[in-house]
């Protein structure tokens, strides 16, 4: 059988391991199950096909071994005799549904169609079939992956079946690395720069493929090419993000207020260390990112510092996340018994911490071997929502799990150069708006607060969009008085309203 013989006589000593530890999944579960109580969803795509091709394998060798066969694999040219279910859309790739048929030919599989919602066609294939698990091409980083494991149980409200994930653990470095040394047939899409592929309106090319060439349209080099897995979705088209007012800031006005919040994206930060908390270390790194935050438009709704704990931290991240568009962690990250910030972002969030392969990989350049073995705390992440945010001048990607970034800095100037980086990837990204930055000007006066309230309370309401604020940097030194907004002549005008309120010898200017 020409998979187990390329496998058998590779040298990738990674790649046998994760076919080895796929092809053992496979012959569990026809162990478990009939061949009449298994199915296989295949869509056409790169994972998949590795998977069809495994399940060929893992049948011949599961029948090799039911008949005790001796000597060499021969090249027994079974029929694959596993149900296989395909759900034909109007919004497939037409290069898909060719290459799927084709497959189905070439390799005599028992093809069922179904053109139905997935969640409607399972219905219906089990209420008529004596199906009890389904394999599936699921990699941890897909959307579909959070929380499941070799074998799943279906979720609630679906229809009952074991979910078996042979290649749970595979990057995507491993499926090409199999499907290359296998020289099997895959869909050409792959060969024209896709490299993960939804629908025809959700799919593109991936950009960091493309070969510029001045004579014609793009070019793009093959999937396999990809030099970081880590991007692999990144042809595919995100939801526009939500558009953000210009010109308006989070005002503490009384007037429409809380409609002009909804125009500012808002962000949450939350520092963990119970040295903060004890006052050992102080916590310059808060102070900055709010400064960092504020320069592009963000407001800051809040600022909070817990404990070294897991409870501690996944507490503070599910209240913020829903309250603010983006909630960014710092502290806590590293190998020691208090560093706590990931086990406490998947709890958040719903999942389990679990090894990542390629994250490891980054790691083995910054600590050495030191950074190996199924213990290596470091490469556990939260398990199928983490993104790693990739740049040249990383040795570690930062971290994005849903709306949460975590960054590993412990200094100011590591922060300065992880939140130099967030930016360009914002800058070519979706992964942070970029707004109008927030601008300020300030003033003092030596007018006690008494005196002082009541111009102030009116200005509130004449400028409702901007952010008034009073205080002392000493108790008995002078008043300091802040404007900030996002409109230049706005704050302009409320200079001009305050200096009209108190008499000129008592307000000044500050630069």
């Amino acid at each position: 059988m020409e998979v187990v013989r390329a496998i058998r006589d590779c040298d990738d000593r990674r790649l046998k391991t994760k076919y080895n530890n796929a092809v053992y999944v496979i012959q569990r579960a026809l162990a478990l199950y009939a061949i009449e109580e298994v199915a296989f969803s295949f869509n056409g795509g790169k994972d998949s096909t590795v998977l069809f091709h495994l399940l060929r394998a893992g049948y011949f060798l599961h029948k090799k071994d039911e008949k005790s066969h001796d000597g060499d694999l021969a090249d027994q040219r079974l029929t694959f005799p596993i149900r296989t279910i395909y759900f034909e859309s109007p919004c497939a790739f037409p290069e898909i549904n060719s290459f799927t048929y084709d497959t189905a030919n070439h390799y005599n599989m028992q093809l069922d169609i179904i053109r139905q919602d997935f969640k409607s066609g399972l219905e219906g294939l089990l209420k008529n079939n004596p199906i009890r698990a389904i394999f599936l091409g699921v990699r941890i980083g897909d959307p579909t992956a959070v929380g499941q494991e070799q074998f799943s149980p279906s979720s609630p409200g679906w229809p009952p079946f074991m979910r078996v994930n042979p290649i749970l653990d595979w990057s995507y470095r491993d499926v090409w690395a199999f499907l290359l040394k296998c020289k099997v047939p895959y869909c050409c899409l792959y060969d024209k720069g896709y490299t993960s592929i939804g629908s025809i309106y959700d799919t593109v090319p991936n950009a960091l493929l493309c070969i510029s060439n001045p004579s014609c349209k793009d070019e793009y080099r093959p999937a396999y090419l990809l030099s970081d897995g880590r991007l692999e979705r990144a042809g595919r088209v995100k939801k526009p993000a939500r558009q953000v007012c210009k010109n308006i800031s989070p005002g503490n006005g009384i007037h429409g207020v809380e409609s002009q919040q909804n125009c500012v994206p808002t962000a949450s930060l939350i520092g963990v260390g119970d040295e903060i908390l004890f006052g050992t270390v102080e916590d310059f790194l808060g102070r900055a990112l709010c400064k960092k935050l504020h320069s592009i438009g963000w407001s800051v709704t809040q600022f909070d510092v817990v404990r070294s704990d897991i409870d501690a931290v996944a507490e503070g991240v599910e209240l913020q996340k829903s309250k603010s568009d983006m909630v960014f962690l710092y502290g806590g990250v590293g190998p020691l018994h208090s560093d706590v910030t990931l086990a406490g972002v998947a709890k958040a969030l719903g999942v389990h911490l679990a090894p990542d392969e390629e994250f490891e990989e980054y790691l083995r350049h910054t600590v050495g071997h030191h950074c190996t073995g199924d213990r290596n705390e470091m490469a556990q992440l939260p398990e199928g929502i983490t993104e790693l945010l990739h740049h040249e001048n990383l040795s570690v990607p930062l971290m994005k799990c849903q709306n949460v970034i975590i960054f590993t800095a412990t200094n100011l100037s590591e922060l300065d150069q992880e939140w130099n980086c967030l930016l360009e990837l914002a800058r070519s990204t979706e992964l942070l708006k970029l707004a109008e930055p927030f601008i300020s000007k300030y003033f003092t006066t030596t007018l006690a607060e008494i005196e002082a309230a009541e111009p102030l309370s009116a200005l509130r309401i004449d400028f409702p969009d901007l952010y008034i604020g009073c205080y002392r940097r000493s108790r008995g030194g002078p008043l300091v008085i802040t404007f900030t907004g996002k409109d230049q002549a706005r704050i302009q005008s409320a200079a001009e309203a305050l200096k009209k309120k108190f008499e000129p010898e008592v307000v000044s200017e500050i630069n």
